[in-house]
């Protein structure tokens, strides 16, 4: 009433104005209470500046007084041939090291995949042990490692100008094995609740992450787990089981009994992923291997309840604290804002978009908030699901799955937009079992023109946003996924050789 009466004394002008100062006083006090963030975010990029203007130095440096090195071609060496030449003085730590400087920094230009230059690695040379399994070896590090004297930020303004007081486990075994950490290399933004990692949620053990190596053939992932599986790990970690690497394990050669299957039923594979996953199967089969049809029960509760749930039990809450006042990854967007909406109204919303939108209205009413007794009920259907499909796999007496992997690589900033996509992988994080991944082949002209007649088994706005996720992307490479029973990382690694094997010979070690 007071209010009518308040606005009927302005002329029509007057409360278009007065509509303008209140826009302008809503973006103002936005902008203010971002300037924290801004100011962090310039900080950060003054001291990624600094960091790569230190590495081209110390690579030009290096290239200076070493002009006869052979760069390409200590590059193009894989890493078990770096490592026998480094053990074997036929190729120095230094020269390593500084042509994988002088790369990255190359690589940074047009990927920004640089965080922070590690500089103590040059002092770091002198002290790595020799008999080592890695001895120099320059590695690169996600910047969720935590490195002492370094910033683990995740993307977070709150996390930056907060040195880790020390190395992390896995890189302090890193460093006992020889390894030279010289580089911190770019996450997404945020990052899930993993033992002695930087993450943004920490207490969550519904739905386990993982922490693994990356390399560019499977020999070199063996070898890095070798080195990991050391009596140092399980020394600085007593959550690790004494477990060394079982070679015999990983050399075998017997035929394999191979799971497969061609879809989940939930994401409608691409062309490609489709192409990859039957190529490799008929390749294992011409080998000898036994492939079985195989797909993990309930997969559709696995995904919306079971894993969504366990990663958001609070409601997003602990997760949403990290982003007060700071600025969203477009990536992340989506989720930011449904985290947001409160919980009464998310079970609203759920229900009004069950009939048109079944897939993300049982995504919404799972990220609600739960009582402790909720979450013990949640996770103990987690439990109860992976020991019934560990019964399946048995009862068919499989050693390995074979799956297809979400591929190729998705457009910039679309992977937030294709949420149920991720049905690939976080399967295996619900149910906790070891996987890696292979490239097998690349996205053919014919799987592009394919793609153009996508639909998705739902058709809704993630099958869509996938569609156009994966648009002109001719020659990506394309993946297939291996995975192994919990505790049999070895065993995954030997399927995963037997795939690069048939499919991509040219990674053999000669």
């Amino acid at each position: 009433m007071v209010l009518d009466e308040l606005w009927a004394e302005f002329p029509g002008a007057s409360v278009a104005a007065l509509a303008c100062c209140f826009v302008a006083a809503a973006v103002a006090l936005r902008w203010s209470s971002r300037r924290p963030a801004r100011d962090a975010g310039a900080r950060a990029r003054r001291k990624q500046r600094a960091a790569l203007e230190t590495m081209d130095k110390s690579a030009q440096r290096f290239r200076l007084q070493n002009p006869d090195l052979d760069s390409e071609a200590l590059l193009a060496l894989p890493l078990t041939q770096l490592v026998q030449k480094l053990q074997r003085g036929e190729l120095s730590p230094e020269a390593a090291l500084f042509t994988y400087v002088g790369k990255a920094w190359e690589v940074n230009k047009e990927t920004n995949c640089v965080t922070t230059y590690l500089a103590d690695c040059e002092t770091q040379l002198s002290q790595a042990p020799k008999r080592g399994l890695l001895y120099g070896v320059p590695v690169s590090l996600k910047e969720c490692f935590s490195y002492k004297g370094q910033d683990s930020t995740l993307g977070l303004s709150l996390n930056e100008s907060m040195p880790a007081e020390c190395d992390s486990v896995v890189v302090q075994v890193l460093k006992l094995q020889g390894a030279v950490p010289f580089v911190h290399t770019n996450i997404p933004q945020s990052m899930f609740s993993k033992s002695g990692l930087k993450g943004c949620v920490y207490g969550q053990v519904a739905v386990q992450m993982s922490v693994g190596p990356m390399a560019r053939d499977v020999e070199s992932l063996a070898l890095c787990l070798r080195a990991l599986l050391c009596e140092d790990m399980f020394r600085l970690d007593a959550a690790v089981p004494p477990l060394p690497f079982k070679e015999e394990v990983y050399t075998s050669s017997r035929p394999l009994r191979v799971g497969y299957y061609e879809t989940d039923n939930y994401t409608t594979p691409t062309p490609a992923m489709k192409r990859a996953l039957l190529e490799t199967k008929q390749s294992l089969e011409a080998a000898g291997h036994t492939l079985i049809p195989f797909l993990p029960s309930n997969i559709p509760h696995a995904l919306e309840i079971l894993s969504t749930g366990g990663l958001f039990s609070d409601g997003g809450h602990s997760f949403l604290q990290n982003f007060k006042g700071d600025f969203v990854d477009p990536c992340l967007g989506d989720l930011i804002s449904v985290l947001k909406i409160p919980r009464c109204l998310k079970g609203l919303l759920a229900f009004l978009l069950k009939p048109l939108f079944p897939r993300m209205a049982a995504f919404l009413g799972s990220m609600k908030s739960r009582s402790a007794g909720k979450l013990w009920e949640l996770q103990y259907e987690i439990e109860v699901y992976r020991n019934s499909v560990i019964a399946q796999w048995r009862a068919l007496d499989l050693d390995v799955l074979l799956t297809p992997m979400l591929g190729p690589a998705l457009n910039l900033n679309a992977p937030g937009r294709a949420t149920a996509a991720v049905s690939y992988t976080l399967l295996y994080n619900c149910l906790d079992f070891p996987a890696g991944v292979v490239p097998v082949t690349t996205v053919t002209a014919e799987d592009e023109a394919q793609m153009e007649h996508y639909r998705g088994y739902f058709g809704d706005i993630w099958d869509k946003a996938l569609q156009k996720a994966v648009k002109k992307s001719v020659g990506l490479p394309v993946a297939v996924q291996c995975v192994a029973l919990p505790w049999q990382e070895e065993l995954c690694l030997r399927f995963m050789r037997e795939v690069e094997r048939l499919m991509t010979p040219e990674k053999q070690p000669s």
